[in-house]
């Protein structure tokens, strides 16, 4: 068992976070779980960065101090991070105590070192970036990186020798080769450094939020080495405490968007050669997520929540989304086509059918037993395992992923051929069932770390027990009986689901029934009325279907099986009133999409003053009992 840290940038509070926050965070989120289920003590951070002039002219514009303004950004950071299930085992605040004793105790330690020294400078300055930047890079009076407007600044500050870390940074970069990650980005940062480098102004009398410089307090540190240094202050360096230092530093992997590359790829480990402490491994800059094909951002106007996504679909499939859908190290553009593509084609189709058919399959043949088979898949899956750890091991979630999916086509292949449903209850059968089963067992581990909610649902359903990767054993026996999956991940009509979105307003619209109006209803035959099967269900999840209201998600248990209804009961019913309720449903209604989201079957109820009055028992029915 080794160990593992990674880091997310800490993420600036004059914003609210939005899908490229949840990007980084997630893919974070992605190699620490991997690295749990490895058996490494791993350890993950994220946070937030609350100094600097853009935090506290904000702050002023709305008429709050900058501590106000950053608790209210970092609650929705933590919010999101819940509905994201981010499983972070720390989140740092550089207003934090902690932080600050951090960053002072490197900054003592560069003082020692004779690389601080007090000067005054004068240069073009970006606010937006916090950066000063050559004048030869200005271009049309805006910074090179984002086009933000310019000004000149010149104050006294306090610098940092940047310029005598030139030669060791490109001596790093010669000797650890992947220490910046992808190689494009390596080679843009030696680039960069093989131009030259100049001191760097380290602090700042303009602004007074941040931690002012001992000794010389009308001074406040430079927001990146106050920034920088959370990545050993949240390990309690500083604070007299060095335990988790000890333990966990160096990091692994340092997580970041390539737009700020440079501070932790260049400005980051001279701070810490300066400090005499040692350098992370790794710092990957990933690519961004584009709408319209320009970079989200608050000015530009495309930022896309990813909110509404998770409410309506789930957060593993927002999770799986992202990573799946483009490399790290490159660019990707975000729309809702491709999103639900991915969804309907790789979750509802590839996993989901799969899942379902064959826990069905193993239910109605052999009772939910799954025996040792006959070695037929054995082979494959661990080759496809081998393959998903070595693109693991190169930080590659994308390649990982696609290994994974091109063994569930090859197990849906398998089915098809071998057809067990063709011969029911034989030996042939229960081999194919069998070692299909174990085969999912296995894409089930490999996919917990992208997709924890689904992955539970499969290992669960399955009845092995639980293990981490180094103690998978193909041959495990069976602990439980396996029970049916149905409707893992409900496909999507596209028609319908682009109708909702194009036509907001028509979902705020709810039409009225009037009840005094009265129409002729048409007879039934005796006959007609038995086509109808009628089932006791017992109400197990709900949950409001997103943009309406008044339908209500439910998973409902039949007995045999699990499904999921949506009903029209929400302005008189809360979800959490219906759980734990047993009503009658029509079993064998014909699937229909409600907002996007499939029913499979219709609650019964009655209609009072316009509003529904559900149907229930007087006595104690078990879930799937039929009803004459």
């Amino acid at each position: 068992m080794g160990k593992f840290y990674i880091t997310t940038p800490i993420y600036y509070v004059n914003d609210n976070p939005h899908l490229g926050h949840a990007y980084c965070t997630i893919l974070a989120d992605f190699f620490a779980r991997y690295h749990r289920l490895m058996g490494d003590d791993t350890r993950f951070l994220t946070g937030t960065d609350e100094h600097g002039q853009k935090v506290q002219k904000t702050a002023e514009k709305e008429g709050i101090t900058p501590r106000q303004l950053a608790d209210r950004v970092v609650s929705r950071y933590q919010n999101l991070w819940k509905k994201l299930d981010i499983s972070h085992d720390d989140f740092i605040r550089t207003t934090e105590e902690r932080h600050s004793k951090g960053v002072l105790a490197i900054l003592k330690l560069m003082e020692e070192k004779g690389d601080v020294y007090k000067a005054s400078y004068e240069g073009p300055y970006c606010v937006n970036c916090e950066s000063f930047f050559p004048e030869k890079d200005i271009v049309d009076g805006k910074c090179p990186d984002f086009g933000h407007p310019v000004t000149v600044l010149k104050e006294e500050s306090y610098f940092f020798k940047l310029s005598k870390y030139q030669e060791p940074l490109l001596k790093l970069y010669s000797e650890q080769k992947n220490f910046v990650m992808p190689e494009s980005r390596m080679n843009e940062v030696r680039s960069f450094v093989e131009k030259g480098l100049k001191d760097l102004s380290i602090s700042r009398t303009s602004i007074h939020w941040g931690i002012p410089m001992p000794g010389d307090e009308k001074h406040v540190l430079y927001v990146w080495l106050d920034a920088l240094s959370n990545y050993v202050s949240a390990l309690g360096y500083g604070s007299g405490d060095d335990k988790l230092y000890n333990e966990f530093w160096p990091a692994d992997l340092h997580l970041i968007g390539k737009d700020i590359l440079r501070f932790h790829a260049v400005y980051w480990p001279a701070f810490l050669m300066s400090a005499g402490l040692p350098l992370p491994k790794h710092v990957f800059g990933h690519g961004w997520w584009m709408k319209d094909q320009n970079k989200m951002s608050k000015s530009l106007g495309n930022i896309v929540d990813p909110v509404p996504y998770v409410d309506q679909f789930g957060s593993d499939v927002m999770r799986y989304f992202l990573l799946r859908e483009k490399p790290i190290g490159t660019d990707g553009s975000f729309s809702d086509e491709a999103f639900i593509d991915r969804l309907n084609a790789d979750l509802a189709n590839d996993i989901g059918n799969f899942a379902s058919r064959l826990t069905a399959l193993l239910d109605m043949q052999f009772e939910g037993k799954i025996t040792a088979g006959d070695g037929s898949l054995k082979e494959a899956a661990l080759k496809q395992l081998s393959d998903y750890h070595d693109a693991m091991g190169k930080f590659q979630p994308k390649e990982a992923l696609e290994f994974v999916w091109t063994f569930i086509s090859q197990l849906n292949k398998y089915l098809v051929e071998r057809e067990p449903w063709a011969k029911p209850k034989t030996k042939e059968s229960e081999d194919t069932l069998s070692e299909a089963a174990r085969a999912l067992r296995l894409i089930a581990l490999q996919i917990a770390p992208v997709m924890p909610h689904a992955a539970g649902t499969i290992m669960k359903s399955l009845g092995f027990r639980p293990a981490l990767f180094p103690q998978f054993n193909w041959d495990d026996p069976q602990e439980t009986r396996s029970y049916r999956i149905s409707n893992l991940f409900p496909r999507v009509d596209k028609k319908e689901y682009f109708a909702d979105v194009k036509k907001p307003e028509e979902q705020k619209t709810e039409k009225k029934v009037d009840t005094e109006e009265k129409v002729e209803q048409p007879l039934v035959t005796i006959d007609e009325f038995r086509k109808i099967v009628l089932r006791a269900g017992k109400i197990i999840q709900a949950e409001r279907v997103p943009k309406s209201s008044k339908l209500i998600r439910m998973i409902v248990d039949f007995g045999d099986e699990n499904r999921q209804i949506v009903g029209g009961i929400g302005k008189k019913y809360q979800p959490e009133e219906l759980v734990g309720k047993t009503c009658p449903f029509v079993f064998n209604l014909e699937p229909a999409k409600l907002m996007g989201v499939e029913s499979n079957g219709m609650i019964m109820a009655g209609n009072l003053d316009g509003e529904p009055i559900l149907l229930q028992f007087l006595e104690d029915v078990p879930p799937g009992s039929k009803i004459s």
